[in-house]
Formats: C-alpha cells, structure tokens, sequence
C-alpha cells in the first residue's frame, strides 16, 4: 500500500506540475460553459419554447431554469469524460519519456502501477469535474434555481459515476498508446465526437429511430440522461404546480433525453445507473486484463 500510495503521489504531483494540461483541463469547463450559454442557450430556449401549445405562457424563472438545466446537465455530460482523457495522459508521457521501463524495473508490482495511473487519473479528473459543477450550479444560481438539496446530491453522484466511466475509458483507450501524438489525436477525436454520441449537444431524440437504437447501447448516453433529470428535476415540480398538464411535462421529458428508450422500452432512472456502473465494471475489468495480458507478454 505504501507503494501504491506513493506512486498515486507521483502521478497526481506530474499532472498539477503541467501547467499546460492542468489549466487546460481546469479551464475547459467553463470556456464550454461561456460557448454553451452564447450559442446554445438560445437554441433551447427557442427549442422549448416552440415545442409548448399555442398560448402556453411560461415564466421568466422557470424559463431560466429549465434551459440552464439542459445547458449545465450538457456540459457536465462532455466534460466529465472527456476531462479524464487528458489527466490520463499521463500514461502516455512516461512511455514517451522512459519513465515507465524505470518503473518496471523496481521493487513496485505493474499491477500497482496500473492501479495507481487509474486512481491518480480519477482522483485529479473528479476534482475538475467538481469544480465544473461548482460553476455550473453557480450559473443556475444566477439565472434560475429551482433545485433542492436532494437533487445536488443526486448531480454530484452522477458526475462522479460519469468521471469513474470515463476514466476507465480512457484507461482503455490510452493504454495502447506509444507516442505523444496518438495521445493527443485521441483526446482531439474525443473531443470533437463526444458530446454528438451521448447527446450532450443535440437531443438523442431528434436523431432517426435507427441511429437511436444505436446510441442507445452507448454508456455515456445514460449517464447524459441521469444528469438532466437530476438538474431538471427542480424545473419539472415547477411546471407541475404552475399546473402544466402531466403529458405535456412527459413530451418535454421525451424531448430532451430525460426519458430513454431502449428499442422502445423506457429506461428507468434506476435502470441508467446500472448501465452506467455495470459499463464502468466492464470496462475497469478490461483494464485489468490488458495490464494482465501484457504482463505475461513480457
């Protein structure tokens, strides 16, 4: 334990020492946040607005809310993941510097390495999720809050969940990765791709029926879903006493992603952590059998 605890020291000290990647990963989420308010806030707004029966009115606050609940839900959904593929990088950097054949040649198991380039990861990728949702609940804060605490609890788990997913992921991902381009092309695919896969930018519900039976086994997209109904939760009870009729509140949750279907099946709340769990499960277990196959290679 000594070893891992030290080595996870290491990693997590290399990852704030990079100025360039720390502030990069730190910054991202809220130049995402300025973009998504400037070029999307008004997309939903007129999404939702346009989507209401004709002479529907609806208040500014709960307006606010609901728009600013998709935008940060979004954001969240991108950031979570694509966040870890950078703080992973690490592992790339050490075989691109000889750092990794120093490690193997020590007293230290590569079973403990691993673990420790997975918890670093996960440890430094949390804590700028963190900080993310710490900006975005300010926003809501400033714009329009309807949440309770129950519903913040429920966001920090999910972002948490969503941030374990991702660094598994790109445990995976990175894992085969020998130079300091093929980490960066990598984190650039990412990027760009993302947030169209797991339905942060478009609603899932806007793609064709074949294209949603697609992404509807993807992992991220569930965990997209848990995020909105959590930050949109406040917005809903709103528009229920406001006396918003209940199938007109459920065609706005089928619009936006809080409700999903798989092959029309509707996908419960509880049903979308499960995915995501088990997701993360499969995938940190994958990671181990690299690391396993690799180790008996050598």
């Amino acid at each position: 334990m000594t070893g891992l605890g030290n080595l996870i020291r290491r990693n997590c000290r290399l990852f704030f020492r990079d100025k360039g990647m720390f502030f990069s990963s730190l910054i991202t989420p809220i130049i995402l946040l300025v973009l998504y308010v400037t070029f999307l806030g008004n997309v939903y707004r007129d999404s939702f607005t346009g989507a209401l029966p004709e002479g529907f009115v609806i208040e500014d606050a709960l307006l606010n809310a609901t728009v600013g609940g998709q935008l940060i839900s979004s954001l969240l959904a991108v950031c979570c993941v694509t966040v870890a593929f950078c703080s992973n990088l690490l592992m790339v950097q050490d075989r691109v510097s000889g750092a990794r054949r120093d490690l193997a040649v020590s007293p230290v198991r590569p079973s403990t390495i691993a673990v420790a380039y997975f918890c670093a990861s996960a440890l430094a990728t949390l804590l700028i999720s963190l900080t993310a949702l710490a900006v975005c609940l300010l926003y809501l804060a400033l714009t329009g809050w309807l949440l309770r605490a129950g519903d913040v609890l429920f966001m920090l788990l999910d972002a948490a969940l969503l941030t374990l997913f991702g660094v598994a992921l790109s445990s995976c991902v990175n894992f085969p990765l020998r130079t300091q381009g093929q980490g960066s092309a990598v984190g650039t695919i990412v990027s760009a791709g993302y947030g169209f896969l797991c339905g942060a930018y478009m609603p899932i519900s806007n793609f064709s029926s074949g294209l949603q039976k697609v992404l509807s086994f993807l992992p991220g997209t569930y965990g997209t879903s848990l995020l909105r109904n959590h930050a949109l939760a406040g917005a809903y009870r709103e528009m229920a006493r406001v006396g918003f009729p209940a199938e007109v509140i459920e065609a706005i949750r089928d619009s936006i992603d809080c409700n999903l279907y798989f092959f029309g099946r509707s996908v419960s709340i509880g049903g979308m952590y499960a995915v995501l769990v088990g997701a993360t499960l499969l995938l940190v277990g994958l990671y181990v059998l690299l690391n396993a196959v690799r180790r008996e290679r050598t």
